[in-house]
């Protein structure tokens, strides 16, 4: 039975104590969606690093919000545990029942990684920070084609390259966008159509010099994916929102670089002010690049550690 009283989650002070990050703010129709949490009053779910808030008619996370400190990362090993949190109703998790159904070709999607949270002062902490994103409550269908690489290096590329040695402190915010337009699996589950989400924003907060905050915002879209595989019906209808050529590129499974403001307008979700340092209405697609050996003793310690390069990433 888990200690749900040691389960902190997100602090809004990580970064620093006079740069405070807030969670997203929610639209009065989401926050009136929130699946109750038992001992929770504003219906988060807090867990170890990372807290999130699930809407009850999707069964999806509106937002996940990680805290990530890289000097106190430990390698543990994966434990896979995944099960619903006790804390809230059944009806309103999607689990096994979801991912074992006949045509569903995807994996249990982390929102906030393993990697991220699996951190603490000791290797006991790491791993059960580490054990808490197996709750499905954290997970959303994912194609496994998705670009997950650049998709997963992100906040460790900013981390060890971004930040000051002194303070290597990130947030993340992540979640799917729950459009009400999102295409229907083609299985019922438990009796009930089930619409799964086609993008994924993930938004990274830092300090560069401890004064002020950055923010830097990214999409990425499996609905190609998921039409290829015919996991979900057919269009009957034309998208009014989606199909705007703005967003057409979300849709090819890549990683995009875009404006907090295009996030915010497909979530509708207010995320936490900072600096930002994207700027342009067009999106970036990321080319993630392998750095050579030889190279490596040129480039800076971090990059050569990682092995890689995002040189068209904008930060």
């Amino acid at each position: 039975m888990a200690n749900f009283k040691n389960y902190g989650g997100y602090s809004t002070s990580f970064i620093h104590s006079a740069l405070p990050v807030s969670l997203p703010l929610l639209q009065a129709e989401q926050q009136a969606d929130l699946a109750p949490v038992e001992g929770s009053p504003n219906n988060l779910a807090h867990y170890i690093n990372y807290s999130l808030a699930l809407s009850q008619s999707r069964g999806f996370p509106y937002f996940v919000a990680a805290n990530i400190d890289g000097r106190l990362f430990k390698k543990v090993s994966r434990t896979d545990n995944w099960r619903k949190d006790s804390r809230i109703s059944a009806v309103h998790q999607w689990g096994e029942e979801l991912y074992k159904a006949r045509k569903s070709d995807f994996d249990k999607g982390h929102m906030a990684k393993r990697e991220d949270v699996q951190w603490g002062q000791t290797v006991l902490e790491a791993r059960a920070a580490a054990d808490t994103t197996f709750y499905f409550t954290n997970a959303v269908p994912q194609r496994a084609e998705l670009n997950q690489q650049i998709w997963a290096d992100l906040e460790n590329y900013i981390l060890h390259t971004e930040s000051v040695p002194n303070n290597l402190r990130i947030s993340v915010f992540t979640g799917p966008v729950l459009c009400p337009s999102d295409p229907v699996f083609v299985t019922k589950v438990l009796g009930k159509a089930l619409q799964l989400p086609t993008l994924f924003w993930k938004v990274v907060v830092f300090t560069k010099d401890e004064e002020k905050l950055y923010r830097v915002g990214f999409l990425m879209g499996q609905e190609q994916l998921l039409r290829k595989a015919k996991i979900v019906k057919p269009k009957t209808v034309k998208i009014k929102v989606l199909a705007t050529e703005r967003f057409m590129e979300f849709e090819d499974a890549e990683t995009y670089q875009v404006n907090i403001g295009t996030i915010e307008e497909l979530t509708k979700l207010i995320l936490p002010a900072a600096q930002d340092i994207y700027q342009d209405d067009r999106p970036t697609k990321l080319v993630l690049e392998e750095v050579d050996l030889n190279a490596r003793l040129a480039t800076p310690e971090a990059i050569a550690e990682l092995g890689y390069r995002i040189p068209n990433l904008v930060i």
